[in-house]
């Protein structure tokens, strides 16, 4: 049976636990503090890990708070009924988590101080891990095949919208000294490295063994021992953990195992049609540099 779907804005939303209602309040009538931190993704693209990282380093490193309270109640989502009411009884600074495009932001972030950090990943590794989780996440329609799901993901066609407006809307802030870009790539690649950016931006202080103890407690297997990040706690009305495994690998480059040929060419056509302007400054574009300095891409 399809998946009916919310729709907002020309965006669709999963059922359940999004309503017009609450996404219209988000954008329009969401009261954004000055010390709120807003992790904000594209779906699959390291929300998860990007929620972990933050309240390790909003704790000091101390990974108590992580492994005693659910990452839905540590960083909530606003734009569901259930997170704004967890956002307004947290104490500030608030970690806030959503995947809203830059069109139905809220309002009040642009005339505040406000921070937000924006994840993105390899689009086609986005791609496999979306569709894996379309499989499982009960209120998401199953896809039909991979090749049906590469379509509908290349047109836009799935819950929360086109991956390419998306990352493509938030760049427009880049150079912004309230908004920090961050990709999946430079995780794997140097996460202590990119703990220490994260710091600095947030203006916390945290001494080497801190940052280490945020980097060892952000390992893949260390958060999927991590029942409050691993969304084994979620009801198989939402999660059907008999399909698969929500953090399910962790990887770059994955998608090499599921596109042929054909399909990775027709992928690199839209890619270069609709990432024209953006194109050279993406990590999974190029070969990157051995002595990788840290310091980020060129957003």
């Amino acid at each position: 049976m399809a998946a009916q779907y919310v729709h907002y804005k020309g965006i669709k939303f999963p059922p359940g636990y999004n309503s017009v209602e609450n996404l219209c309040f988000a954008e329009n009538e969401f009261e954004v503090r000055d010390d709120d931190i807003f992790n904000v993704t594209y779906p699959k693209s390291g929300t998860v890990w990007m929620i972990e990282i933050l309240s390790l380093i909003l704790n000091g490193g101390n990974p108590t708070w992580n492994q005693s309270v659910l990452n839905s109640c540590r960083a909530p989502w606003f734009t569901t009924q259930l997170g704004l009411e967890t956002a307004h009884l947290l104490p500030p600074p608030r970690l806030l988590t959503c995947h809203l495009p830059i069109h139905i932001f809220p309002k009040a972030f642009f005339s505040s101080k406000a921070k937000v950090v924006y994840t993105l990943r390899d689009p086609r590794d986005v791609l496999v891990s979306y569709y894996h989780f379309s499989k499982m996440c009960v209120p998401f329609e199953d896809p039909e095949s991979f090749n049906h799901f590469l379509e509908s993901f290349l047109s836009g066609d799935v819950p929360f919208g086109s991956w390419f407006d998306h990352v493509t809307g938030w760049m427009k802030l880049k150079g912004k000294s309230n908004l920090l870009f961050i990709s999946y790539e430079e995780l794997k690649q140097d996460l202590f490295g990119i703990v220490e950016r994260l710091c600095h931006f947030l203006g916390k202080d945290l001494n080497e063994a801190a940052i280490t103890s945020v980097v060892e407690n952000t390992s893949f297997e260390a958060m999927r021992r991590n029942d409050m990040c691993n969304s084994t706690m979620l009801p198989k009305e939402f999660m059907d953990q008999e399909k698969g495994t929500f953090l399910r690998k962790g990887i770059c480059g994955d998608w090499k195992t599921h596109f042929t040929v054909a399909q990775s060419e027709y992928f690199d056509k839209v890619y270069q049609e609709k990432m024209e302007g953006l194109k050279g400054i993406f990590p999974w574009e190029h070969t990157r540099q051995e002595n990788h300095s840290g310091k980020g891409l060129n957003f």
